[in-house]
């Protein structure tokens, strides 16, 4: 795809079974062209979940040279706003994805109101007086059917009357409804006669108070599909019981053919992570986060916010298919996904994350040797720099140790290592404070050892990574683990959540990173650290601060490498 190297699942064999029925569909001229959308109620932020259902309509739409929308299923004041529109076509620029408008289903409004008139004339919707608890208990149950609601006889006239009379806001919330008159005693507790309308006195975003009553989801939805000529109407298998409700609505508004249709596909969930709109504000709302963009959360702001890029995101989504029944997927799946595109595309900086003082004895003081690095390890194309070392120097704090175990191939009393792109340096002297706390390293190193030298005269088994102490910069990098301790529940969200998710350290990065964020590169690998990136909320070129994105390895293999 344009823009940023997207790969869909139109590259992708054997064809998915909503492929399949679309090709079919094509193939006897049931449709002549393929219309697809991406219905977001804007009441909350994307997520990865989102992504997962964007990449199925839009890949499809895009297989077959056809379109695709993005609409705003807008018909509940209390719960939108325009930020949430904002940030929703934000993030489906970012992902890449090109899409006829945006559309909003309040802009259709008088048009549905007209067709639940049309219901109403045919004698196929009636205005309701039962309380919301009353119709919860007319309505039955799984084992017993409903019963009629006493206003379910009204003659056309006197519910067309009080349809109207409600339009004009004579009734209060909750006083009366719309319902659609199907059948009470159908299995399918979705057609026991729907609330089709309802009453809601407040400000709409975009309408203002043009508006008090709104159409539910599942008369509206339809509805908007059929204005805008969207062919298949692609979602989730949360809504296989409301197809029935979906299909009766539009077969008995009469209209002309082709109608819409409702295909279901397996919904997507992911170890670890939650992505329900309702316990994602719950986080957010509760100040343990720091907003929508938290780098800890699957919202598309968050990811992007921790680095994740998009050819990794759809990378995975490809991966997944489109399965018909319920999937879960390990985390570490897209954590692969996110590593295996960095690699090629991150540049390698060395940063010390737990910085550890080294002296290096007999390096003349005012010396500075400019050692040459390759920018990345696997692509040449991203070319070399020149990184200072200096006589004082940080190492990581885990790369020595007093009394190390066996087979520990770091720096020791009395051993050597060789710096990266350096020389071989040889502990002598260990630094303590008065608690006996290592503050600093005495070492010598060997100027016959230079890194690209040919020198064979000895080896090491370690090689570690340093920064200048005079040269380098301090940096904040924030480290992330999973949000949660174990899969949470409604009762105990908070309660799951990692204290280890974010730490905060204070680092020191090589004087290159300048160079390189003021040409616009964000992402980079920490030589034995990681993936980071630089956080454009937090960060400027005096404050710079960084979020791992991943680690550089993981135990999750891919079924077709082994």
């Amino acid at each position: 795809m344009e823009g940023c190297g997207y790969k869909d699942m139109t590259e992708r064999e054997p064809m998915n079974f909503i492929d399949r029925i679309v090709a079919n569909d094509l193939a006897t001229g049931k449709v002549t062209k393929v219309h697809t959308r991406f219905p977001p109620e804007p009441n909350g932020f994307l997520h990865i979940g989102s992504a997962y259902a964007i990449n199925i309509s839009y890949s499809i739409a895009k297989k077959y040279n056809g379109k695709f929308n993005l609409r705003f299923d807008d018909t509940n004041p209390l719960k939108e706003d325009i930020s949430y529109v904002n940030a929703i076509i934000e993030d489906m620029n970012w992902l890449g994805v090109k899409y006829e408008g945006p559309y909003y289903g309040s802009d259709y409004n008088e048009q549905i109101y007209e067709y639940a008139v049309y219901l109403i004339k045919k004698g196929l919707a009636y205005v309701c007086d039962l309380s919301p608890d009353e119709i919860r208990e007319y309505r039955g149950t799984l084992t017993e059917p409903g019963k009629n609601s006493p206003y379910r006889d009204r003659s056309v006239e006197e519910n067309l009357e009080l349809f109207e009379r409600m339009r004009a806001g004579e009734f209060e919330e909750g006083e009366k409804v719309l319902r659609a008159k199907i059948d009470m005693a159908s299995p399918n507790i979705v057609m026991r006669d729907p609330v089709i309308f309802r009453i809601i006195k407040a400000e709409h975003y975009r309408t203002g108070n043009q508006w008090c009553i709104y159409p539910m989801y599942d008369f509206a939805h339809p509805i908007q599909d059929y204005i805008e000529g969207i062919t298949h109407s692609l979602c989730s298998n949360e809504f296989v019981n409301n197809r029935p409700l979906y299909e009766w609505t539009l077969e008995n508004l009469d209209l002309p053919n082709p109608l819409p249709q409702q295909i279901e596909f397996g919904r997507l969930n992911i170890t670890g992570v939650v992505t329900s709109k309702r316990y994602l504000k719950q986080l957010v709302d509760s100040g343990v986060l720091e907003g929508w963009d938290d780098p800890r959360l699957p919202t598309i702001q968050g990811m992007r916010r921790r680095g994740y890029t998009q050819d990794a995101i759809f990378a995975f989504l490809n991966e997944i298919g489109v399965p018909k029944a319920e999937s879960t997927v390990d985390v570490e799946m897209l954590e692969h996904f996110v590593r295996q595109d960095l690699n090629e595309k991150a540049t390698c900086v060395m940063a010390v994350l737990d910085p550890l003082k080294v002296v290096i004895t007999n390096w003349d003081e005012d010396h500075v040797e400019y050692v040459d690095a390759d920018n990345s390890y696997t692509n040449p194309n991203l070319g070399s720099r020149k990184v200072p070392l200096t006589r004082e120097i940080y190492i990581e704090r885990e790369d020595f140790m007093e009394n190390p175990p066996k087979k520990y191939n770091r720096l020791v009393l009395g051993g050597e290592v060789r710096l990266r792109h350096g020389y071989f340096i040889k502990c002598n002297e260990v630094i303590k404070d008065e608690q006996g706390n290592i503050i600093e390293l005495h070492c010598t190193y060997d100027p016959e050892t230079k890194s690209g030298s040919g020198f064979t005269g000895r080896k090491v088994k370690g090689t570690i990574h340093w920064v200048s102490a005079s040269h380098g910069l301090p940096c904040t990098v924030r480290l992330y683990e999973s949000l949660f301790n174990e899969q949470p529940t409604e009762e105990n969200l908070l309660e799951s959540i990692n204290p280890n998710s974010k730490v905060v350290l204070n680092s020191i990065v090589e004087p290159s990173i300048l160079d390189f964020v003021k040409d616009g590169v964000t992402h980079f690998q920490f030589l034995r650290n990681g993936y980071f990136v630089w956080d454009n909320k937090l960060a400027a070129l005096d404050n710079l601060v960084f979020n791992r994105i991943v680690t550089l390895r993981s135990s999750y293999r891919h079924p077709n490498k082994g």
